[in-house]
Parts: structure tokens; sequence; C-alpha cells
């Protein structure tokens, strides 16, 4: 018999798992703000004009860190509709917080595996963005298994998007961008905007300079967008 904790059965994760210390603060957005911003896998699969009270086009974030840039896009942007997703609970108190100040009412947010929530939670034909800024590198060529954009993951995003709908990666990693722009060039239905091979020119207005942005640029890296768009109906 297999044990239940063997590699064979483990799932192999692009996070790490992280809780992290809380402030009071982010703990008390969090219990206030869960009920009106909170969604979870158990739920199943969300009626979205339903669940924002409106049709729009919708934005989704897989891992949003400490919040403070998707808090910045859902405020500049309220003709759009956002759904987070968040690991990292003390990034999560954040961004209720400040949610909970500005009195958004276009953003919602999951604790869960992005990848569970995309094939359980979200409609197919239903997005108009998905957005993966400064994922986990795994920078180690034996850990290149665990990047989160792979084909398959790709294939997803494409069941999820709306045609003319837009996967936006950015990184401050050249390998992870060159492995990104490997993946998506050779994945069916897409269509890189800036043409063949080649990268965003410079920072989208609408993509908030973020804290890993701005570390890797301390630390005297490069960072590199993508921009994929579905051309085609599955």
């Amino acid at each position: 018999m297999t044990d239940a904790l063997s590699p064979i059965q483990r799932k192999i994760r692009s996070f790490v798992m992280r809780t992290g210390r809380m402030t009071e603060r982010q703990k008390a957005a969090l219990d206030n703000g869960w009920p009106e911003f909170g969604l979870a896998q158990d739920q199943g699969v969300v009626d979205l004009p339903q669940v924002f009270g409106r049709k729009a086009p919708v934005v989704f974030e897989i891992g949003f860190g400490n919040g403070d840039s998707l808090f910045s896009m859902a405020q500049n942007a309220p003709d759009k509709d956002f759904i987070g997703v968040e690991v990292h609970t003390p990034g999560v108190g954040r961004l209720l917080h400040s949610a909970q100040e500005a009195g958004l009412t276009n953003l919602r947010v999951y604790r869960e595996d992005a990848v569970e929530v995309l094939k359980h939670c979200i409609p197919d034909n239903s997005l108009s963005t998905v957005q993966l800024f400064f994922p986990d590198p795994w920078h180690k060529k034996k850990h290149h298994k665990r990047r989160i954009v792979q084909l398959e993951f790709a294939d997803l995003l494409r069941r999820k998007l709306v045609v003319g709908g837009t996967f936006h990666m950015a990184t401050d990693w050249q390998n992870y961008a060159e492995h990104m722009m490997a993946v998506m060039e050779s994945a069916p239905g897409f269509e890189n905007q800036s043409g063949p091979k080649a990268y965003h020119d410079g920072r989208p207005s609408h993509r908030p300079e973020t804290k890993y942005e701005k570390r890797g640029q301390r630390l005297g890296h490069g960072v590199w967008d993508l921009i994929f768009e579905k051309t085609d109906l599955d």
C-alpha cells in the first residue's frame, strides 16, 4: 500500500504554502471583509455576473502577494471586476484592509490553489485577462517542473479566457522569461501581442510596479513582460 505522504501521491505545486505573521489590522480586515470579498473552492462554479452584481470584463490574478498592485488596478479600473488568488494569509488581510477602506465593490478573493480554482470554479470563456506577475521562478533546473507556466496550464487558460482575452506574465528572471516565451509560443490558440518571440516594450501602463519588481531592479535584474492573446474558440 502506498503511504499517504509518498512522493507518488503528492501533487507538484508551483507555490510554497506560507502563513506568516499577521498584524491585528490584517486579522480584523480578514475577519470583517471575508463575508463580502471571500470566495471558496467548495462553492463550485461561480456565476460571475451574480457575484459582482453586473456583467463586466473579469481580470483573474494568480498570486497577488501583499495585494498592493491588485488593489491599485481594481481601484483604477472600476469598469472591470477583479478576482485575486493568494495563499499567503497576511497578503490577503492587507488587501482586504485596503479594499474595505476604499469601499471597493469590484474585487473578490480566493485563498486556494489558483490552478484548482480555475479548474473547478471559473466558467469556460469567461475571463478577459489572466495575470501572473513575478511568480516563484524555481530557478534550479531540477525544480523547473514546478513552474506554473507549462503547456497544460496554457491549455487550461485557453478554456477560461474569452476570445481576444489575454494572459499577461511578468518576471525578473531571464531564464523564466525565456521559459514562458517558449511555452506560450508553442501553445495552441495563442498569439504574442508583441510579435513572435518578442517581449512587451517596457512595463505596460496598466501594471503597477510591484515590490518584487523593485527588489529585482535593486539586485540588477531586468524585467520581462509577455502578453499572449487567445485567438480562437476551443
